[in-house]
């Protein structure tokens, strides 16, 4: 183990954050939100850090190893989540604890957060957490991208750790290019929402900031009562229409601005669309009675629908309110998630899927024991050992969901808000029922159970595997 290039790739990282953070230094120098010191510091530290790990260090090698490359990605996230978290302790005195959920709910675009009093917060301190979503939305597909092919994996493979099924294809030959060209969309949608967002009368700091949250599926607000604060139809409709685009897969997104309209027709997408629209509608039809008409209701709850689907967590309505039947599609959809190369979080739509198509295929052997039958997506074959390796991604995240559960509850939480809470972080989501629902947050819980879905949090956006491959005593053998 090449312990001295992965520390070298993480001084890098941590130079690059750096960076990014004399954004919200201009933000709080135009306010004069007194929250300055807290960024320069932070600053400071990270180029200092970055600066002394590049120069320091020497390796001969610059090839990471396909088990450099596992503990590199999880330190990354780790220890981003950590630097992220000065500006936090720094300018609003916030305990370590604290600081640390709140940071990594941020990059991993949970959207959980411990702030009583969003609105009373600095302005670059909101700006900055909400920047943390866009940076870890495509973050990690960046990491799937760019940094696996130096361990040596191939073309189709390279987002297994998106999603180890059915996986989109290249859009470039080369690995750096093809990262490129996902986070120039990324870059266009967000441009694009961010103009709609003002022409709906946001002004630039609001506008922004949603638009972090959206295209990151994120869900960190500037306001108290999240989107719902606005009022406005208009904005309801424009975040929607770009949570779902942000929960779709960002191949085919550029496909599709090249003139590749034919990838629309993808199969994970269709699926992906289908549920949107039944889940979208059995919410408004329940709901109904309490909005003055249709498109009332259908606006609430295509927007909650959508939020929640895609693990995003905006909120315009307080959905603990609705029949006890919406809220069962929308604890449903917590588990499903948004479609494979996305920002979304959660199970992921094309694990569901493939478990769906698999499981008619076991029926129909059942009724034809001779019969040859075959899983085709996208009309290509699904070989067995992708379909095996979906169902054990499937076990491990239920089990770690009862697990995190039962830990959450071992700490004098009630059962609701446990396994809510636990299905909210491992699913990147944010709020969910009980004592962390829409109208509540994660700052009342346990220092302990912060900590706890911290971990669950980073588990859910590495995908597990990545995570816990970690903890196999092999991993670490020569």
């Amino acid at each position: 183990m090449n312990f001295k290039l992965v520390f070298k790739f993480l001084s890098i990282l941590i130079l690059i954050v750096s960076g990014f953070m004399i954004f919200p230094l201009i933000f709080s120098i135009y306010y004069k939100d007194n929250a300055y010191p807290g960024f320069i510091i932070s600053a400071l530290i990270g180029i200092l850090i970055g600066i002394s790990g590049i120069t320091l260090i020497k390796t001969n090698s610059s090839q990471l190893s396909k088990k450099e490359g596992f503990l590199l990605v999880s330190l990354s996230w780790i220890t981003i989540a950590l630097f992220g978290a000065l500006p936090y302790m720094i300018s609003s005195h916030m305990s370590l604890t604290n600081s640390y959920f709140e940071s990594m709910s941020g990059f991993t675009t949970t959207g959980a957060s411990i702030l009583t009093n969003i609105e009373g917060m600095p302005k670059s301190i909101l700006f900055w957490r909400s920047l943390t979503h866009w940076l870890g939305g495509m973050g990690i597909i960046v990491l799937t991208v760019a940094i696996l092919p130096m361990l040596g994996i191939g073309g189709i493979q390279l987002i297994k750790a998106e999603s180890p099924g059915p996986t989109m294809e290249k859009i470039s030959p080369r690995i750096t290019e093809t990262a490129k060209y996902l986070w120039l969309v990324y870059f266009i949608l967000s441009l694009i929402e961010t103009v709609l967002l003002l022409g709906g009368g946001m002004n630039l700091f609001d506008a922004l900031t949603h638009t972090f949250g959206t295209m990151a599926t994120g869900g960190f607000s500037t306001k108290n009562a999240s989107v719902a604060y606005f009022h406005s139809a208009y904005i309801d409709w424009v975040i929607t229409i770009f949570m779902f685009l942000a929960g779709a897969n960002f191949s085919i997104h550029f496909r599709v601005l090249t003139g590749k309209f034919s990838s629309l027709k993808d199969d994970e997408l269709r699926f992906y669309t289908l549920i949107v629209i039944i889940a979208t509608l059995l919410v408004t039809i329940s709901i109904l009675n309490r909005y003055p008409n249709f498109f009332e209701a259908l606006r609430y709850g295509a927007f909650q629908v959508v939020s929640i689907m895609t693990t995003t967590g905006f909120v315009t309505a307080n959905y603990e309110l609705w029949p006890h039947f919406a809220q069962t599609i929308l604890f449903v959809l917590m588990f499903i998630g948004g479609c494979s190369g996305s920002t979304g979080g959660s199970i992921k739509v094309i694990r569901i899927y493939t478990l769906l198509k698999q499981s008619i295929i076991e029926i129909k052997h059942h009724i034809h024991s001779k019969g040859v039958f075959t899983l085709l997506i996208n009309k290509q074959l699904v070989r067995k050992n992708i379909v095996y390796s979906i169902s054990g991604f499937f076990f491990l995240y239920i089990a770690i969901f009862f697990i995190v559960s039962l830990s959450v509850s071992f700490f004098g939480v009630d059962i609701i808000t446990s396994l809510s809470a636990s299905a909210a972080t491992l699913g990147n989501i944010g709020p969910g029922f009980g004592m962390v629902g829409p109208a509540d947050n994660y700052a009342h819980l346990p220092l302990t159970v912060k900590w706890i879905l911290s971990f669950a949090m980073l588990v859910g956006r590495l995908e597990i595997y990545t995570v816990f491959v970690l903890f196999i005593p092999t991993f670490w053998k020569k």
